[in-house]
């Protein structure tokens, strides 16, 4: 019998060693890299890959990706009615109770005015009947809480009554007040749309020039008191007595 040649399987254990051995390079230098950065072991490599650090900052890429696809969303879509709130069944009680809320609101706050009218005081202002919107319609919404509530309408009303006092009437006061108002909301995350009417509200209003630094409680403030409390007892009805 011929004899089987060797040359060809030691030429071709060769070739699988320095296969393996290139292969094997960038691995150790992967290995040498990580000894240079201070990594021992593969270990603490994926240690450090799991650290806080690097989840909040994944967690803030990803924030700033997701806000950056909500741009990029058709604007159409903002015309066309809420398909959740659509597809809920809407009761009687759901339309009767907010309307009979803002209707004793307005009631009570009327009935006030004609109280207070000998001293100046109205209570019954046009931004009231934005909060009682909100208050009604929408009471688990973040300008429905009583902190941002109180805190805008407390804080805008006196941002008005310091630009009047600052810039006088005009429309560079009103720009101010404005500005300053929305600014205040949004550090003290205090959102609540119906206070930036306050400001603007005192500074073109001659009858409540008289009430100066009064004016941050009454009657925005003021009125809230009893929106709330008429808010509690719409919300209670309307759990209780569903028809």
């Amino acid at each position: 019998m011929a004899s089987v040649p060797v040359k060809p399987l030691l030429l071709l254990r060769r070739d699988i060693t320095s296969t393996t051995a290139s292969k094997s390079s960038p691995m150790l230098a992967n290995v040498s890299s990580r000894h240079s950065l201070g990594i021992s072991t593969y270990d603490e490599f994926l240690k450090q890959i799991k650290t806080p650090a690097t989840v909040n900052h994944r967690r803030r890429v990803s924030t700033v990706v997701a806000s950056a696809g909500n741009l990029t969303a058709p604007s159409w879509d903002s015309w066309k009615p809420d398909k959740t709130a659509a597809a809920t069944a809407l009761l009687l009680s759901d339309v009767i109770w907010p309307a009979a809320g803002a209707f004793a609101a307005m009631a009570l706050l009327g009935r006030m005015d004609q109280m207070l009218s000998p001293k100046g005081i109205s209570m019954s202002v046009a931004p009231l009947g934005a909060v009682s919107a909100i208050l009604f319609i929408t009471p688990s919404a973040p300008a429905a809480r009583k902190y941002n509530i109180f805190l805008a309408q407390i804080g805008c009303a006196a941002i008005g009554v310091v630009a009047f006092s600052v810039f006088g009437p005009g429309w560079l006061a009103r720009s101010v007040a404005l500005a300053a108002s929305i600014a205040f909301m949004v550090i003290t995350r205090a959102n609540h749309p119906p206070a930036a009417s306050l400001p603007l509200m005192f500074i073109d209003g001659a009858k409540f020039h008289h009430l100066n630094f009064w004016y941050a409680l009454f009657p925005g403030a003021a009125a809230c008191v009893i929106l709330c409390l008429l808010q509690s007892i719409v919300c209670y009805l309307k759990e209780n007595m569903k028809f």
